[in-house]
């Protein structure tokens, strides 16, 4: 099995689910007591979160392409930006380095495409939603992507950042993510990409008229696929 370097901590409780799904599709692969061979460089998402805020993008950039840079003299042989959000400079951290990047759009893309869907609506941070780095990528790929209006937008974007980057889990929170689904489904929306990893920690199939695609389960799983590809 291959290497997986995984560029983790933005949130940590997010990358926390990456190293379980890495360890979980590798068992179900291979079996008995299999698991992933993998390499993590957690940031301090502090740190990360403020350049956000502040558009300091390609100062993030450098931390997580040397973060990619470790990775690969830790002998990964790939490289995983575990959140969506982060993607705003996958190819500043693609270029730091000699071993390919897994673009976690591309595994969402895939799925979204294998599932015969075209229409969806897309959750995450507000940059994911609002900028073009995610959505393009999406586009490019064949979807057609829908986001909520301003207000839905800011409370997608609020729950992450204040409660599901601290681990807090709120049923209020379960049933405006809810709605703003259902108004997805009206405005067209065949499925729904859960595009924040953290995502995954409040809303599942369950919570969905419309089929949902967790981001960080498909990324994970592609990875598992790369590393034990010949």
């Amino acid at each position: 099995m291959k290497t997986i370097g995984l560029i983790g901590g933005m949130s940590w409780e997010s990358t926390a689910e990456y190293y379980r799904l890495l360890n979980e599709f590798t068992r179900d692969r291979l079996g008995g007591l299999h698991s992933a061979r993998c390499v993590l460089y957690s940031v301090n998402f502090a740190e990360i979160e403020q350049l956000q805020i502040q558009g300091r993008w390609a100062e993030a950039g450098e931390i997580l392409a040397a973060a990619a840079q470790s990775l690969e003299a830790a002998g990964a042989d790939m490289v995983l930006i575990c959140t969506n959000t982060m993607h705003k400079v996958a190819d500043q951290v693609e270029a730091a380095v000699s071993i390919p990047l897994l673009h976690l759009a591309d595994a969402t893309t895939e799925a979204v495409r294998a599932s015969g869907l075209h229409r969806v609506g897309l959750l995450g941070t507000a940059f994911t939603m609002e900028q073009d780095f995610y959505r393009g990528r999406l586009e490019a790929g064949g979807l057609a992507v829908r986001v909520p209006d301003a207000d839905g937008r800011a409370e997608v974007h609020r729950v992450i950042y204040e409660e599901l980057c601290l681990g807090i889990v709120r049923e209020e929170s379960r049933a405006a993510y809810q709605r703003v689904i259902k108004d997805l489904v009206a405005n067209g929306a065949e499925g729904v990409i859960l595009g924040c990893t953290e995502i995954e920690l409040l809303i599942g199939p369950e919570d969905s008229p419309v089929p949902v695609f967790p981001t960080a389960r498909l990324h994970a799983e592609a990875a598992v696929q790369a590393a034990l590809s010949e």
